[in-house]
């Protein structure tokens, strides 16, 4: 596995403080991203994997620059790599059609182990996915077999029972289904939207069939999952059921050793873009120490 970097100006993307654009080998496909360094050697790794729609910069919103989870994690003691997805970014040129959910999983865990032979994990890796980056997040969980250390999973936009209607299920960027991916649009800063546009992309015909199969496919991954996880529901979520029966009999399938949910008040189903995400973010490192105490634990 290589790294390498490259202009913001070339890959359009905003620039940031510490975070600077990288393309990254997995198994065959070069996968463009973002990558936030801390000053000295990471805690751990913090992997972001963006929802359908959406590329890697989603997790660095330009509009409230204070909220980005790779300056945040970067700024906390961890290394923050944002992955355009298989199917996203440089990797569109070589699978156009994109790749179904155990297909990316594979590319994801094997982008991964390359990056641990070759850079400083700390203790490990900590994945953040957003709708269907969690649904990949938990697939590459329930996959893991590297040498590096999983330490947990965090997860925002889904459940695994659908809160819409069969024929909007696929339409993730649609003129109708508009209002379910953002909600009130006072959750967000101004220019948020002026900026999404550069951030939003097409959803790939193989990655956009597959969606509406998440409730059937959700319980064979989630025996699987072994590590820590945490749910977070977003108090305008849209697209799937949240209730308490949806999330007790959701998160009891998991094998995971413990997991948390969350409830979050002034979101919409895309957190990370809204003022919401800052409470957000610190969220998911505040359940990143949580991982690293419980490994230390395990090892002393």
């Amino acid at each position: 596995m290589t790294l390498s970097f490259s202009s913001p100006q070339a890959r359009g993307v905003p620039s940031g403080a510490q975070v600077r654009p990288v393309e990254v080998d997995a198994a065959g496909l070069r996968l463009s991203g973002l990558l936030a360094l801390p000053p000295g050697p990471p805690r751990a790794v913090i992997v972001a994997l963006h929802g359908a729609g959406m590329r890697a910069g989603y997790f660095h919103g330009t509009a409230d620059p204070a909220a980005s989870l790779l300056s945040l994690a970067a700024s906390r003691g961890h290394a923050a790599l944002a992955l355009d997805r298989p199917g996203y970014g440089l990797s569109a040129a070589t699978v156009p059609d994109g790749l179904e959910l155990a297909e990316q999983a594979n590319h994801v865990r094997q982008a991964l182990t390359g990056y641990h032979g070759r850079h400083p994990i700390g203790a490990g890796f900590v994945i953040v996915g957003h709708s269907l980056g969690g649904k990949v997040a938990l697939a590459v969980a329930a996959g893991w077999s590297g040498e590096a250390a999983l330490l947990g999973v965090d997860v925002s936009g889904i459940s695994d029972r659908w809160a819409v209607d069969r024929d909007l299920r696929g339409e993730v960027n649609g003129r109708r289904t508009r209002s379910l991916s953002w909600g009130p649009l006072r959750l967000y800063p101004p220019r948020t939207f002026q900026h999404a546009m550069r951030l939003a992309a097409p959803v790939p015909p193989r990655e956009a069939a597959e969606i509406p199969e998440w409730p059937r496919r959700y319980p064979e991954v989630a025996r699987e999952v072994r590590v820590p996880v945490r749910f977070t529901f977003a108090e305008h979520e849209r697209w799937w059921r949240c209730d308490p029966a949806t999330v007790e009999a959701m998160t009891a399938r998991l094998a995971a050793p413990f997991v948390r949910t969350e409830h979050l008040a002034g979101a919409g189903h895309n957190i990370s873009l809204g003022y919401a995400a800052r409470d957000y973010h610190l969220g998911v490192l505040a359940f990143a120490d949580e991982c690293l105490a419980r490994s230390n634990s395990d090892t002393t």
